[in-house]
Order: structure tokens, then sequence, then C-alpha cells
């Protein structure tokens, strides 16, 4: 299905791995061009380098953590390619685990910075110049976790509801001027982020990948019922129909990737 977007210029960030770099390669096989953000230069154009077989593309470093960063950013794009039609805010990190007893201010604030200011920076800077064209897509990554907290992963927990919030009023505050803004909802994607959580699971239990695999899944996740972790290119399957052409009736929408990991329906 064609979803009308070859031409267009999308924003990825934390594009060099993960979902944010399956998004961006979905996203180029529809002939998007696509500017890829992440922390390091060097990695970025790695990332940059293993896409360019697909289209165009540019990597750009930023610590979305510092707005001057950002605005760097905005100002670098938008010289470089041109101003994004398309925002796919994919950084973030699990940060501290713990009970809430146990876990610093400085943990929230740096989960919270990470996953939701960040989110906030990039969209308050791009937003403007869709609103000035009359069209544009915005996709936050959220997760399972916003609307089903975990006791040892509160931060992360909260700042991914924050997302959802942030989303639901970015929808109704810019849908008149032709922006849809979503968030996709996923939940034990294979990624390294939850690579580097089941190998500490693997080496605390002394079993393999797989193993810490399956009793995470067995233990944690019991409602999962597509008894795997997901793929990536599954998360961006999703993005790339929410930011399409076709979605154009969908906003301030949450569409959840995740293998039945939600115990309600809402």
């Amino acid at each position: 299905m064609d979803l009308g977007i070859s031409g267009r210029l999308a924003l990825v960030t934390g594009g060099d791995s993960g979902i944010g770099f399956q998004t961006a390669q979905r996203l180029l096989r529809e002939g998007v061009r696509v500017a890829l953000s992440d922390m390091k230069q060097d990695s970025v154009d790695a990332a940059a380098e293993k896409l360019r077989a697909f289209g165009e593309v540019r990597g750009f470093a930023a610590d979305l953590t510092d707005p001057e960063q950002v605005r760097a950013l905005h100002g670098a794009v938008r010289d470089g390619m041109g101003d994004p039609d398309i925002v796919v805010s994919a950084a973030g990190i699990t940060g501290p685990t713990g009970l809430f007893h146990d876990l610093t201010e400085e943990d929230w604030r740096r989960v919270i910075d990470v996953n939701f200011l960040t989110a906030l920076r990039v969209a308050r800077s791009f937003i403007p110049a869709m609103r000035e064209k009359g069209w544009g897509r915005v996709v936050f990554i959220a997760s399972e976790d916003a609307v089903q907290p975990y006791t040892d992963e509160l931060p992360y927990c909260a700042s991914k509801a924050a997302l959802l919030s942030l989303s639901k009023g970015l929808s109704s505050t810019y849908g008149p001027d032709g922006i849809t803004v979503n968030c996709v909802s996923p939940a034990f994607i294979e990624t390294p982020m939850t690579d580097a959580m089941m190998e500490k699971r693997a080496k605390r239990d002394g079993v393999d990948i797989a193993t810490a695999v399956k009793t995470f899944i067995d233990k944690e996740r019991p409602m999962m019922t597509v008894r795997r972790r997901g793929r990536a290119e599954e998360v961006a399957d999703a993005i790339a129909y929410l930011v399409s052409a076709t979605a154009t009736f969908t906003t301030g929408a949450v569409l959840r990737v995740d293998g039945g990991s939600v115990g309600t329906m809402v």
C-alpha cells in the first residue's frame, strides 16, 4: 500500500539503533528523506551509512537534554535538509530501577528529562514549521508501562505516561493546523535496551539469554500472549502508518505493539 509520504522529510531521534533505526529504514523505503539524530556523531554517522542503501539520510548529533543543542539541531536540519514534515521521538532510557523508597530525586530527574522533556523540546522546536505548511506528523514512543506501571521502574513508567498526556494535548491544540500527534506503545521489543536487561538477568540467574527471556515473560509479563520479544520492525510498521497520508483521521491515539502485554482494552 502506498502510504503517500514519498518525498517528505522526517526527523527520527534516538535513531542510531533499535526502534529509531528501524523506523528510519522503514520510512526510507517509503521514499521519505530522513534526518537521523542521536547523542554521538560517530554512532549516528555509522547508522546513517548503513541506511543510505535505502534512500537519502543524514546524521545529526545532539544531546536533547540540552535546550541549546535542540535549537542547534533544529537549525542544522533546516539548513541541511529543510523543515521536517514528520517527527518521530524515539530517544529514551530505562534509567535507574528499584523500589520507590530506594530511588533518589536525581534518579527521577534524569529519566523524566531524557524520556519526556526531550520529546517536549523537539516538538516545541519543529511543530511551528509544520503549522506554517499546514501538514505534519508527530509520533512519541511511549510504552506499555505508561498504563500498566511496574513497581521497580516507576520513573520510566511515569515518564511514558506523561508522553501520552502530552500527545493528547498537542493533538487537540494542533489538529486544526493539519498536524496529527500520536503515541506508539511497545512492550519488550528486541532492542539494545532490552538486550542489556536480559544480559543482566541471565548473569544474575546463571542462564543463557534465551532462558532469561523466557523466564522474564513467564514471571514478569504473564499476559503477553505472543510469547516472545517483539521486533523493532514491527513497531516501525505501526509508526509508518501513523505518519502516513492514510492516517488523516487518527490523532491523539495510542497504538499498542505489545504482544497482548497490557491487561486492559483502554
